[in-house]
């Protein structure tokens, strides 16, 4: 893999009219199945903490331009709060508590000893200067000096920022606590304390994920044969992965379209071309390409894995969608108008909640190696995040056969019990 590929924390689709409540809907379901009293609900429904700065920053022409940016911390209760930061110019304040609420039920399904929280910055970094960047970075840490740190609320990349921001978030903040404190921030580069393992972590988790249901399922991986919708970062190493378990995979797409070999599709040979035609699979000669790019959805196989972008399975394609397992790598490819057709057909689908979060447990690791001073093996690293993601499935699926439910509710289910248990424990509000 190039130096320069760096992961980044995938986050959750977010309904641009209302994102807090397009993320409830489904938190909803769960809390009835749980039976969740209405004080622990509308703890649970709110943030903890939401804060706006407003950030001064020189522009190369010396002007001052102020930036608005935001940190909401959803919930502490299971520990410091832990998300990404966003530079996007589409932020805004319902967008940053849909996701920091979301973090929290995706830290709590993998049993990580997190909360959730997320922020973003009103910008549009595409158009500014490394230096320009730079200056805003130091100012939003500075603003939110009191809110970050090691033991209570833990910064990462997310949209528009990545290993460069985050490494002078961390000189900033050390900055302000006299003393280097790379426990932070998590999505650090290498050299400052950043993970092994951490690239190909979504993908792998995705890897696991579907091994896991495919013994469930009775599928043989040797045997069996997948389409990978989205070929960046997540859909590359899932099919990379799935691909060295034995499945065939005889699809695959990316923006140029998708391609399609019945014998199945040399991965590497793919990842390669990739690699060398600025991203792109355009002109790639191992598959031929189908004249439409969705139908890969419907395409004869086993196993489903949508690592694109949301809502690509909905209502008016579900019926058609032959897969016997839907694993989602990307976050929001299932519009909720197509769970009840999908329930129906009797495809088992492992929920972004819980497919995609091999990210944020290596993240996790990177705290937990930052606080003990010590560098783990990448073998130590995919070894116990595969086990995490295993242990994890495996709690989903039996709720899931307890109450009779799909494993996405099921996810949420298991989520939501741990916090509100929790808070019993500790002894509420």
């Amino acid at each position: 893999m190039a130096a320069t590929t760096v992961y980044k924390e995938p986050a959750p689709r977010v309904d641009a009219e209302n994102p807090l409540e397009s993320m409830m809907s489904r938190f909803n379901v769960a809390t009835e199945i749980l039976g969740l009293d209405d004080e622990t609900y509308n703890v649970l429904k709110a943030p903890d903490k939401q804060v706006i700065v407003h950030i001064p920053v020189t522009m190369d022409n010396g002007k001052v331009r102020v930036f608005e940016g935001y940190r909401v911390i959803h919930n502490t209760i299971l520990g410091p709060s832990k998300g990404g930061i966003r530079y996007d110019k589409n932020v805004h304040l319902d967008e940053v508590k849909a996701l920091a609420a979301w973090m929290t039920w995706k830290c709590a399904v993998v049993d990580i000893p997190y909360g959730g929280a997320k922020g973003g910055i009103i910008c549009e970094p595409t158009t500014m200067s490394a230096g320009e960047i730079e200056r805003l970075t130091r100012g939003y840490t500075l603003a939110l000096k009191d809110v970050f740190g090691p033991d209570k609320d833990i910064p990462a990349p997310d949209m528009g920022t990545g290993p460069r921001e985050m490494a002078w978030l961390m000189d900033e903040f050390s900055k302000t606590v006299g003393a280097t404190s790379p426990a932070v921030v998590t999505g650090k580069p290498l050299v400052m304390g950043g993970s092994l393992g951490r690239t190909e972590a979504t993908g792998r988790g995705v890897m696991v994920s579907a091994l896991a249901a495919m013994k469930k399922l009775g599928m043989d991986p040797k045997k069996a044969t997948a389409a990978v919708q989205g070929f960046g970062n997540v859909g590359s190493w899932a099919a990379k992965l799935l691909c060295e378990q034995g499945v065939t995979i005889r699809a695959i797409s990316d923006v140029s379209g998708a391609y399609w070999n019945e014998q199945g599709i040399n991965i590497d040979e793919a990842i390669a071309y990739k690699n060398e035609h600025k991203g792109r699979l355009d002109g790639y000669a191992g598959a031929t390409l189908m004249d439409n790019a969705d139908d890969l959805l419907l395409t004869d196989v086993d196993v489903l894995v949508p690592a694109a972008v949301e809502d690509v399975i909905t209502e008016h394609n579900a019926h058609s969608i032959r897969a016997k397992l839907i694993v989602e790598g990307a976050n929001g490819p299932t519009s909720a108008s197509a769970d009840p057709i999908i329930n129906e057909k009797g495809i088992m689908v492992v929920p972004d909640i819980l497919a995609n979060s091999g990210g944020v447990t290596v993240s996790y690791f990177e705290w937990v190696q930052n606080r003990q001073g010590f560098k783990w093996t990448e073998e130590m690293v995919t070894e116990r995040a595969d086990r995490i993601m295993s242990d994890a499935f495996e709690k989903v699926y039996a709720t899931s056969q307890k109450y009779k439910i799909p494993m996405r509710i099921a996810a949420y289910v298991v989520a939501i019990d741990k916090v509100a248990q929790t808070y019993k424990f500790r002894g509420g509000f």
